[in-house]
């Protein structure tokens, strides 16, 4: 796929128009204040995976409404003090997979928490184990759509809610260093941890690479790509219905929150990238608060963006900020 969207020196300039809901920030005040009246129970089980290096624990908290929500933290086997933390989450349609897995971010001598995504992880990856027991009004099948009848009841609410949770639930493990946590993730975990970074105060550093969930109004209308085909796919069914789906989707727009975003950011983008649209991460880029943040470019890859050199751009990154 030759390139598709705005050239680069527009890219860097371009504002969506997407519009932000006058009670944004009270919609998700609201949220989290009901999900804290549940007690957070983070629990921390130690796994027998076979590995020497690094310690794995199977951890379960309380997520959305206080259901239970997984999750494993990996740290170095040698760790006799708080380190600096690394919470990650995962891309659209996979899930926490299992604890071996998990070893970049502990081998740079860092605690490592993995959420699992709810309802999700029978896509690809090793599976998850987080199950969504909220119901919903007629959706397409997939997760973009379940619940948009209302922002009140769309399936990111939930997971949001549960992120912001894994966040506090990681940072209550004794070898997390709380005042020193960062949040990543790739595709829709960096959707989710633009949301994080808008929602959380006191994170030292957020790195979404190729990001999901940005820019609906130009997404939904650029890439006829799941999963943003899934919105477009509902629409065809249930016609007339655009403007009030707009209006739901507005409040997980990650452009919003990046408005909000108060720790340093690294970025990611491929300019061949049609399931997630350069425009949209640069969307949520520009609209990004903090000064101190920068964006890696990938000139000719799709989805997968950087990749390995991604991850090596955010070591060298990293060491700055946690």
């Amino acid at each position: 796929m030759a390139l598709f969207d705005l050239p680069l020196e527009e890219l860097r300039e371009y504002r969506s128009e997407s519009a932000e809901p006058e009670d944004f920030d009270a919609f998700w005040s609201k949220t989290l204040q009901e999900a804290r009246e549940h007690e957070l129970d983070a629990r921390f089980e130690p796994m027998d995976t076979g590995l020497a290096t690094v310690t794995v624990y199977d951890v379960t908290f309380a997520g959305f409404g206080g259901h239970p929500v997984k999750g494993w933290l990996v740290h170095p086997a040698s760790a006799g003090e708080p380190l600096p933390l690394v919470v990650e989450f995962v891309g659209y349609g996979g899930g926490r997979g299992l604890g071996h897995e998990h070893l970049l971010w502990a081998s740079t001598g860092r605690v490592h928490f993995v959420m699992d995504t709810r309802g999700q992880g029978s896509a690809w990856g090793g599976g998850g184990d987080t199950p969504d027991p909220v119901g919903g009004a007629p959706a397409y099948p997939g997760f973009m759509t379940r619940g948009i009848d209302a922002p009140e009841n769309y399936y990111y609410r939930r997971v949001f809610t549960d992120a912001v949770r894994a966040v506090e639930a990681a940072r209550s493990h004794p070898l997390a260093d709380a005042a020193r946590t960062a949040v990543t993730g790739a595709s829709q975990g960096g959707g989710i941890s633009i949301a994080v970074g808008g929602l959380v105060p006191d994170l030292v550093a957020v790195a979404p690479d190729v990001p999901f969930l940005c820019d609906f109004p130009r997404a939904t209308t650029l890439t006829d790509r799941h999963p943003y085909r899934e919105i477009g796919l509902f629409l065809k069914t249930h016609r007339g219905r655009t403007e009030d789906v707009l209006r739901t989707l507005s409040y997980f727009d990650g452009v919003h929150f990046a408005a909000r975003g108060r720790a340093p950011a690294l970025f990611s983008a491929a300019l061949e990238d049609e399931t997630c649209p350069p425009s949209t991460v640069f969307a949520a880029f520009n609209a990004w608060a903090h000064d101190d943040k920068a964006i890696e470019v990938y000139d000719f890859n799709d989805h997968e963006g950087g990749g390995p050199y991604q991850d090596a751009a955010k070591l060298r990154w990293l060491r700055s900020y946690a």
